[in-house]
């Protein structure tokens, strides 16, 4: 393997690792705080396969047409249209 090649690889690889690192404290707040909401339409323990695909359906589209702080209070949709054409 070449330097060049050797070097690349190691750079990306160290780039994951810090991205992971700093991703994490946001990325467990944004975990626990959709179980919270979860919690709302299925109670911790829920067995899930006595629900049907359609009301976890509207769970989930429930879920995603609420706005988000983290969004500016968007909702993910009004938020994903700003980048799209």
């Amino acid at each position: 393997m070449t330097q060049q090649r050797r070097f690349t690889k190691e750079f990306e690889e160290e780039a994951v690792r810090l991205d992971q690192r700093a991703n994490a404290a946001r990325d467990r707040r944004t975990n626990e705080n959709t179980n919270g909401l979860l919690r709302q339409y299925f109670p911790k323990g829920t067995d899930l396969s006595m629900h049907s695909a359609e009301e976890i359906g509207a769970v989930a589209a429930a879920l995603n047409a609420r706005p988000r702080k983290t969004l500016d209070w968007k909702t993910p949709a009004e938020a994903l249209d700003q980048w799209l054409p």
